[in-house]
């Protein structure tokens, strides 16, 4: 008698049969969808975290980001002051004073990027957790130089009182203070997440502190017009996000210079926006490939 044909493996009615006996049968709901870039739930997920994670130590975090700025405001201030006492025309104190907001935004994005991103990811193993969620390195990167820069634009501001303590008449300016820090403050936070997905090490960071941070942050116009130094360095000054940022602070407390600061702001726009782009390729490279 003759057995029919084989169904073949695959077929319908092989696969009802397997269906029947209990096997389990994947679902075909439609396609899976993906994430866009820059999602805005997942750039919001991981600053909650950052900000929760922050407020156990942000005493610690505060003390170190604005006293020692506000230290060298002293020393420099009340040190060359008794010196020097006018410079470009401005109190010496209140010209250091002004100045300082740049030095405090540093310290609040760059250190803060390098350090603290360089623990979460080799130590604590923070970042693969995160992108175990519906969360993309790009994602990843902003949340991380978004929350560094609001932090550090507001530490900004401390150098700023301080010298209100000591004399420098307020102005209506100074209220665009925290928006000026921003774009530097989010550039340098994107320079430290750079710098951090590029070393090794830890220790590997003396480097970077001393061979590029260190020379900007002299160079800045901070305690000392740039008006003496070789052409050249005068020049290179223009490059330097810092300078740009203490001399639009120093137009908010004394009076801006018109389209010559909107020019700096548009550099530190550039700025922020370049390092943004790197540190999310550097970052892909050592958490992804």
């Amino acid at each position: 008698m003759s057995a029919g044909p084989e169904t073949p493996p695959g077929s319908g009615s092989d696969r009802d049969g397997g269906a029947a006996a209990g096997a389990v049968v994947p679902a075909t709901a439609g396609p899976r969808r993906r994430l866009g870039r820059l999602e805005r739930l997942a750039i919001e997920g991981v600053m909650t975290r950052e900000v929760i994670n922050w407020l156990s130590f942000w005493k610690s975090s505060t003390f170190s980001s604005t006293v020692e700025p506000t230290i060298y405001l002293l020393a420099f201030g009340f040190g060359f002051g008794s010196i020097v006492s006018e410079i470009d025309g401005y109190d010496y104190v209140d010209y250091v004073g002004t100045g300082t907001v740049a030095t405090s935004v540093l310290f609040g994005s760059a250190f803060s990027a390098m350090f603290g991103s360089f623990v979460k990811r080799e130590f604590q193993r923070t970042y693969d957790a995160i992108l175990a969620a519906p969360v993309d390195v790009e994602e990843l990167v902003t949340a991380e130089a978004l929350w560094m820069a609001i932090r550090a634009s507001v530490y900004g501001c401390f150098p700023l009182l301080v010298a209100m303590i000591f004399g420098l008449d307020p102005a209506w300016g100074m209220l665009l203070v925290p928006l000026l820090c921003f774009p530097c403050a989010f550039g340098f936070a994107s320079f430290g997440l750079l710098i951090s997905a590029i070393v090794r090490s830890i220790d590997s960071f003396s480097y970077y502190q001393s061979l590029i941070l260190t020379p900007l942050f002299l160079v800045a116009g901070t305690f000392f017009p740039l008006d003496g130094l070789p052409r050249g360095i005068q020049i290179a000054s223009e490059l330097n996000p810092l300078h740009h940022l203490v001399e639009l602070v120093r137009g908010a407390a004394f009076g801006f210079d018109g389209w010559h600061d909107v020019a700096r702001f548009a550099a530190l726009i550039v700025f922020a926006l370049v390092m943004w782009r790197l540190a999310i390729r550097q970052s892909t490279k050592r958490l992804i490939t």
